[in-house]
């Protein structure tokens, strides 16, 4: 027994010896033939933060050392490749039967041998690859005859790293001989957050941020990175003075000179920057000695110096402060903000594998409403999930490949704009293209080579998920591959708890309402992620009433309301309204929120609480804008606290379950008002003063005068009255000035009409007939009583103007049209004054007749019963007196 137990282990010893002999005589017939032997290079990260360093040994192996990877998909291989873009690198090869296989990579080192028919010839370009996904981790390019194709590439490597806190490292290499230093800021971060780093004042032993010099690092709202040159001075956000403009805060280095010479101060140059996997990288390049003595510290790289790090939230810039500015990090000690003493020269690193952020997801989201469709169309890569892709992706209302979440149950709506070379698909296959094409299976649940359309003719694609929808599929296009992303399937929410929701203004907040006998529920939900999500009751945020939810320090969901009279955190009053079914969560950094409420508050009569005013009532539009921000507190301190907010609010109809953006009409009504001043305060009144005191003139220049004012005025009348019923899409009898202005108008239109039926003129001498006299009599009447009711429409016009948009010189222009009208009066008071002296002065016989002005008749004031007898006299005595007059005495 024991001999045939030494029997097997020695025949297995020897087998083993064989097969360890025949490896290594196969190793040793590689060839060291290939110009690319020694050839060392970095990989350039692009997902699955992916760092590592390259180098090939011979024909037919290669070595990886310092490689970081997160774990991937089970079929993670190196790639070949002829080039990088994406036809050509979807299209490579294995290069070797090595698996990454769903593992996490730290600092690994490893040696990978070729497949036998792979050369180094075939290879331009080297990927880590995930062939299930068709995604590229990381790449690298190899040289053409000797030449590097990308010489300026950039990469995540660095000579250095220390870990400054469980989700935030600092990365440098140092060039001492060219006097500068380049720093890699590395953070699980949120997007809109930044990271700081910079040399303390090496003469303060406390308070080290006092007088520090340090580079603050992040990314705009378009996802583009910056790094600015800061100094501080205090510890508070930068402010200016008033008096003298001078700076103090934490500021950066151009706004203490107050100069836009940014490249004389900012001595920090971006090198490169990127988002990937929820981490920020930040490369930048600063000088040891900069020529900049007040404001940059000098950095002696031999000696050990104290740094200073935080990570927060940055503020974007404003109407006052033109600058993204760093706010209070807010959080403890070496987790948002320390210290450290470190020697640039001495070589260090302690970052052992790569950072893994908990939310790794930076696309937006966007949640499928049965009652809006999603507008889908296509537009430029730029921030695609999943590279390598096409040039050209899908975008769904104006957002990049977002994921799409929709509820079971609830119809989806699609408005397909994408081109007729695009045909729109939802699919479970993960990289869309027709999976038949690749030799693969793929379940379709809408969509197909009908679902194409352009913007003046969309095609209507409508999906409805049911409950064996699986909880994860994708939209693609059905002819080229990877252009869409995810679909989230989950189970019913806002969209069947409400009967009625509207997008609000471009298309950020989601505006959900059931309307009951006494009480409205609403729920509110933005489409990206914020601190903060406000909506407000008014036509802007001013003087409206605000719901502000977000989740605080402990995770919790808040919802409190307020009266908002200014643009300042004082001006942000808290309210105590009556809010039954509150609800407030944040998913993926999506707030939503939801509350009850009634119409009317339960306030008693004597109760002059703000929000005792916040009546709703369901049968008028409810005007509401909304406002997004990175930080909300029920302290308030800081100023002009959100970082986006609607244009205009939406008028949401709530009996009827729909919504219209509100136009700012103020340049209509404008020209509608000047038409109706130019006609009832100008040209209508000049016509009755032409009849009334131009009848002595020679000729009947007077009644030219009068029809032409008169017609001119209606004519301008009717279009001011149809270019503002095209404006505002209709004709409403609702306010007193629609009122007047409609007993005006028809006022107006009665004259032409009665002009035409007026009796005829007696001839010289003869006794008017009574219709003539009642005609006169109502004519100028009636002309005089529109004047009035015309002047009245123009005044409770502009009361209107100022209710509706509370303009800030409605005041002063109502002054003026009172000042204009008295000036009018006493012009008429005069006028009226010395056409009764003159017909006195005739009537005595001391007024000078003008020879042949056969209009004299016309000149006798039928309203007037003293002249209206003279008149009848005159004419039963059947005798004229003529005076004749000298010429000169």
């Amino acid at each position: 027994m024991y001999n045939s137990k030494s029997s097997l282990l020695l025949l297995l010893f020897l087998i083993n010896s064989f097969i360890f002999f025949c490896n290594a005589d196969s190793g040793t017939k590689c060839s060291n033939t290939s110009s690319l032997i020694g050839f060392e290079s970095n990989f350039t990260m692009v997902q699955h933060q992916l760092r590592g360093h390259f180098k090939i040994l011979d024909d037919c192996s290669f070595q990886v050392s310092r490689f970081d990877m997160l774990s991937g998909s089970s079929d993670v291989v190196f790639w070949g490749a002829v080039a990088v873009d994406f036809s050509n690198i979807t299209r490579g090869f294995p290069i070797s039967d090595h698996r990454l296989n769903q593992t996490t990579y730290k600092n690994a080192s490893f040696s990978i041998q070729l497949l036998p028919n792979v050369t180094w010839d075939q290879i331009k370009v080297l990927s880590v690859w995930d062939v299930t996904t068709l995604s590229d981790f990381g790449h690298l390019t190899l040289p053409t005859n000797g030449s590097d194709l990308y010489p300026g590439r950039v990469n995540s490597m660095f000579d250095n790293c220390k870990n400054l806190s469980g989700n935030y490292r600092v990365r440098w290499s140092l060039n001492v001989e060219d006097n500068w230093i380049e720093i890699g800021l590395e953070a699980a971060t949120k997007t809109m957050n930044y990271m700081a780093f910079g040399w303390a004042n090496p003469n303060r032993t406390k308070e080290l941020m006092l007088g520090a010099d340090i580079a603050v690092a992040a990314f705009t709202e378009e996802g583009r990175p910056f790094v600015d040159d800061f100094y501080i001075t205090s510890y508070s956000e930068c402010m200016l003075h008033g008096k003298d403009g001078s700076a103090v805060g934490v500021c950066p280095d151009v706004v203490y000179e107050n100069t836009t010479n940014g490249m004389t101060l900012n001595n920090t140059k971006l090198v490169y920057g990127h988002r990937r996997d929820g981490v920020s990288f930040i490369r930048f390049r600063k000088p040891l000695n900069s020529s900049d003595d007040k404001y940059d510290l000098p950095v002696n790289p031999t000696e050990e110096m104290t740094v200073i790090w935080a990570l927060g939230l940055m503020k974007p810039p404003d109407t006052i402060r033109p600058y993204y500015l760093p706010q209070n990090h807010g959080g403890p000690m070496m987790v948002a903000y320390g210290h450290l003493r470190l020697n640039v020269s001495e070589n260090v690193d302690d970052c052992f594998g790569p950072l893994d952020a908990d939310d790794k997801q930076d696309q937006d989201l966007i949640i499928a409403s049965a009652k809006v469709p999603l507008v889908v169309t296509t537009g430029e890569a730029l921030h695609y999930p999943n590279p390598p892709n096409p040039s050209k992706v899908l975008y769904i209302n104006k957002k990049e490949a977002p994921v799409l979440r929709v509820e079971r149950g609830v119809p989806v709506k699609f408005s397909v704009q994408t081109g007729h070379d695009v045909a729109l698909y939802i699919t479970s296959d993960y990289l869309g293209g027709n999976a038949t094409l690749r030799n693969a299976t793929e379940t379709i649940y809408s969509g197909g080579p009908e679902a194409e359309g352009v913007m003046a003719s969309p095609y209507e694609l409508v999906w409805a998920p049911d409950r064996n929808t699986p909880d994860q599929v994708f939209y693609q296009s059905l002819y080229q591959p990877k252009m869409g992303w995810r679909v989230e399937v989950v189970d019913g929410g806002l969209s069947d708890m409400y009967n009625n929701s509207v997008f609000l203004d471009d298309q950020q907040v989601t505006f959900f309402w059931t309307v009951s006998k006494d009480s409205i529920s609403i729920a509110a939900r933005g489409e990206k992620k914020s601190g903060y999500l406000a909506i407000a009751f008014g036509g802007e945020m001013v003087n409206s009433y605000a719901y502000v939810g977000w989740i605080d320090n402990a995770g919790k969901g808040r919802l409190n309301t307020y009266w908002i009279d200014g643009k300042d955190a004082s001006n942000v009053h808290l309210t105590n309204e009556n809010l039954t079914h509150v609800r407030c969560k944040s998913e993926n950094g999506i707030i939503t929120f939801e509350f009850t409420r009634p119409f009317n508050p339960s306030c008693s009569s004597h109760d002059k609480k703000k929000e005792c005013k916040n009546i709703l009532d369901p049968t008028t539009p409810l005007r509401v804008v909304w406002a997004m921000g990175a930080k909300w507190s029920e302290h308030l301190s800081e100023r002009n606290m959100h970082s986006v907010t609607s244009q205009r609010p939406v008028r949401v109809m709530l009996l009827r379950g729909s919504s219209e953006a509100e136009q700012d009409l103020r340049p209509v009504l404008a020209v509608h008002g000047f038409m109706m001043f130019l006609a009832w305060g100008i040209l209508l009144p000049g016509g009755i003063l032409a009849a009334r005191y131009l009848k002595h003139v020679k000729g009947d220049g007077w009644y030219q005068i009068h029809v032409y004012l008169q017609y001119s005025g209606l004519a301008i009348i009717l279009l001011a009255v149809l270019f503002a019923v095209a404006e505002l899409h209709g004709f409403f009898v609702s306010s007193l000035h629609v009122k007047f202005g409609i007993a005006a108008i028809f006022c107006a239109c009665v004259q032409p009409v009665n002009a035409y039926l007026r009796p005829k003129k007696p001839d010289h001498g003869v006794e008017a007939s009574s219709n003539r006299i009642f005609w006169e009599y109502f004519h100028v009447n009636v002309g005089r009583g529109a004047i009035v009711v015309g002047i009245a429409a123009l005044f409770t016009g502009m009361k209107h103007l100022g209710e509706r948009y509370k303009g800030e010189n409605v005041h002063g222009l109502s002054w003026a049209l009172i000042i204009w009208f008295l000036i009018g009066a006493l012009i008429v008071i005069y006028l009226e004054y010395h056409e009764r002296q003159r017909r006195r002065d005739r009537f005595l016989g001391r007024g000078n007749w003008v020879l042949g002005n056969v209009e004299e008749d016309d000149s006798v004031d039928l309203l007037n019963p003293h002249h209206a007898s003279a008149r009848t006299g005159s004419q039963n005595s059947g005798l004229m007196e003529v005076q004749l007059e000298p010429l000169s005495r």
